[in-house]
This record gives C-alpha cells, sequence and structure tokens, in this order.
C-alpha cells in the first residue's frame, strides 16, 4: 500500500529531474556566443585534404644528413601541390626518439604558425600540425616553398629519402626531405586518394623536377582533385626492411588512415616482394596481405582500389619462378573480389608480343621501372569512376 501511494510522488519527483536535466542541456548553448574565427583563418568546418604528402623512413648508416641530425638548419622544400585553397602544414618525427623544436617555418613566404607561435614541439613517433597560413592562399598544381628552421640539436630525423625533386638543407642541395609530411589544403573538388605504392609511385624512372610521376600525372588529369603520394622505394607488402621503411601493412595505418578527408586508398605494391630477399613465392599470402589492406581501409570508409603488379623482365634479380607468382597474385586480383575496384596497371604497361616485359615505349632501361611514357600510362589506367 505505501510502496503504491508513494509511486506517483516519485514519479513526479523523476519527472522535474529530468525537465532539469534536459532544460541545462538546451540551454548550455546560449550561455556564451560561439568565437569567431580569427581574420585569414576558414570557418569552422573547413574540409582539409592532403594535397601533397611524403611517407617516412628512419635513416640508416647511409643516410649522414638524417642519421646525423641538425643544429640551427634550415631545410628548404619545393613541393607541387595538387589541390588549391588555403593551406596548413603537417610535420612528424615517425621513427624520432626525442622531440624536435619546428620553427620558425614560412610557406609561399609567408609565416607558419601553430596555435599563435611561432615555434612547436614535434614529439617522437607525433606529428604536428600547423594553423591555416594566414594570406596564403595556392593554386591548383603550383608549386609551394617550405623553409622550415630546426634549431636543435635535432639527433636523427625521420624523413623520406628520395622524392625525386631537389630541395636544400643549409644551402646544400639534396633529394631528402626531413620532417615535413604533408601540404593539406580546403580546395579540393574532385577525387581524394592516397596512393600506398613504392619506387613506381615514388617516381623512379621520371627526371628530378618534372613531376611526371604517375599520381602527379593522375592529379592534372583529374581537375581539383587532391592526390597524397605515400610511395617508398623498396617497399614491401610482407616484410620490413631497415632501408625501405616499415611494410605496408606496418605503416597503413600511420601514413594512411592519418590523412584527413580522405576517400580512396589506391595500393600498388607487391613487386618488391617477389625480387628483395627474402623474396616471397606464395601467391595466397600476398592475396591474404591484399585483402586486409581492403578491408582496414572500408572499416575506415574509404574506397578501396588494387592495381595489379606490372612486368620486370630485365631487372636484375628477375626470374620465371618470380613472374608466375605475380600472374597468379594479378589473376587473384582481378577476379577475386579483394578490393573495390582493380587498377590493371599490367594490362596498361606490358608488352603484348612478351607480357613478363614492359612494352619497350613505357620502360626506363631497367626492365622495372617505367619511363615518363609508361608513367603517363599508369595514369590513364587508373578509371575516375572508381574514385571519390
Amino acid at each position: 500500500m505505501t510502496g503504491r501511494a508513494g509511486a506517483p510522488a516519485r514519479r513526479s519527483l523523476l519527472y522535474a529531474a529530468a525537465a532539469g536535466i534536459t532544460a541545462a542541456f538546451t540551454a548550455a548553448p546560449h550561455a556564451s556566443a560561439a568565437p569567431r574565427p580569427a581574420p585569414g583563418l576558414p570557418r569552422a568546418g573547413t574540409h582539409w585534404t592532403s594535397s601533397w604528402a611524403t611517407a617516412q623512413t628512419a635513416p640508416t648508416a647511409d643516410d649522414p644528413l638524417a642519421s646525423a641530425g641538425l643544429t640551427d638548419g634550415l631545410c628548404v622544400t619545393r613541393l607541387r601541390l595538387s589541390a588549391g585553397g588555403q593551406v596548413r602544414l603537417r610535420y612528424a618525427h615517425a621513427f624520432g626518439t626525442a622531440q624536435v623544436l619546428v620553427g620558425p617555418v614560412t610557406a609561399g613566404g609567408r609565416p607558419v604558425t601553430f596555435g599563435g607561435r611561432a615555434q612547436a614541439w614535434l614529439a617522437a613517433g607525433a606529428s604536428l600540425t600547423s594553423d591555416p597560413v594566414v594570406g596564403l592562399r595556392a593554386a591548383d598544381g603550383s608549386l609551394l616553398t617550405v623553409e622550415t628552421r630546426l634549431p636543435g640539436p635535432t639527433g636523427p630525423l625521420s624523413f623520406h629519402r628520395n622524392t625525386h625533386a631537389w630541395h636544400t638543407v643549409d644551402g646544400v642541395r639534396t633529394r631528402s626531405v626531413f620532417l615535413l609530411t604533408g601540404v593539406e589544403t580546403t580546395g579540393a573538388r574532385g577525387p581524394v586518394l592516397a596512393v600506398l605504392g613504392d619506387s613506381i609511385a615514388e617516381g623512379s624512372g621520371t627526371p628530378d623536377d618534372a613531376d611526371l610521376r604517375w599520381p602527379d600525372q593522375l592529379a592534372r588529369r583529374l581537375s581539383g582533385s587532391a592526390v597524397a603520394n605515400l610511395g617508398i622505394s623498396g617497399n614491401r607488402l610482407l616484410l620490413d626492411s631497415d632501408r625501405f621503411g616499415p611494410s605496408a601493412q606496418a605503416r597503413f595505418d600511420r601514413d594512411v588512415l592519418s590523412l584527413p578527408g580522405l576517400r580512396t586508398v589506391l595500393v600498388h605494391l607487391g613487386v618488391n616482394d617477389l625480387h628483395h630477399l627474402p623474396v616471397e613465392r606464395d601467391p595466397a599470402r600476398m592475396v591474404a596481405a591484399y585483402r586486409q589492406l581492403a578491408l582496414r581501409a572500408r572499416s575506415a570508409g574509404l574506397r578501396a582500389v588494387g592495381a595489379t603488379i606490372t612486368p620486370f623482365e630485365g631487372w636484375t634479380r628477375w626470374t620465371p619462378e618470380a613472374d608466375a607468382v605475380r600472374r597468379e597474385v594479378n589473376e587473384a586480383l582481378r577476379t577475386g573480389r579483394v578490393f573495390d575496384a582493380v587498377a590493371d596497371f599490367d594490362a596498361a604497361l606490358r608488352d603484348p608480343d612478351r607480357p613478363s616485359r614492359l612494352l619497350p615505349a613505357y620502360d626506363s632501361g631497367d626492365g622495372l621501372h617505367p619511363g615518363t611514357e609508361g608513367h603517363t600510362a599508369i595514369a590513364a589506367a587508373v578509371d575516375p569512376r572508381h574514385l571519390r
């Protein structure tokens, strides 16, 4: 009897409490006006994408500058954007063991800040994103010069060994880029994709400073697209390497999933597994690895596109056994529904009279790396309908 009599009163108290909580939540946004963006900064909700990117490795004994690091060093990086718009920079120290002070920095001659300050600490193993660069709006496909002061001493620096473009460190020419891993912009109007690749995506076979790597050519072909080139020479699908970096399996989350606004990942790896020691002779292992990359991409809401492995007879470590594995892997990619779509680079580049070789017009001369015309053919083999 007592419980029934008290129930209406308890319900009233619960309703009142619930009403109070609802009022508190609905009233909270009106407690203070939303802050206005500072002059020159984008409004909230601006869509950032990677207009230029590079993937890092750790220095080895054959990389004296990166191994020794810098003290009061000035790194001048010249790079080609894909999509334009407002600009911000990303630095990373994926293989660092100590924090590094970054700055002052300029981009396009304009000062770059980090939380309003000219300098910021980049933690070991972490990344660092700048504020939008006030007063800088880049055009699609434009060249951008980034000057980065590293007061140091930095210790060993995470870097990209060969961008197939020339930069300077303290006035000395180098093809390497230190700590800078991305330029992000707001103007993408077309597909937004990352290319997870090896030396072919990196640009081997094309002239330095010509921006004729196939990801560059694809970006020009697809107006307003943002293309992040994550090619690393020598990189493998399955195994890590001290010189050529973690495998695609190991670096996928850091190099691909960390990119803002990404919609598609295109995987073009596998040839190095077939000829670098220890060589891979089990096509099923390679196909399983591709499936895992596709699954991880889809789990992050991305479209996954896979590329077939191009011919490489004529390369010093080519063997008929390696080519048999390559052909079996390619057939599985074409027919096995491993990826959401397939870019058939093998079909685009092979010599129809000898399918284990590149078409002579596409060969840079070493049997493995396509020349400029070959990179053009690769870019043309990517179906825009498979991108988003």
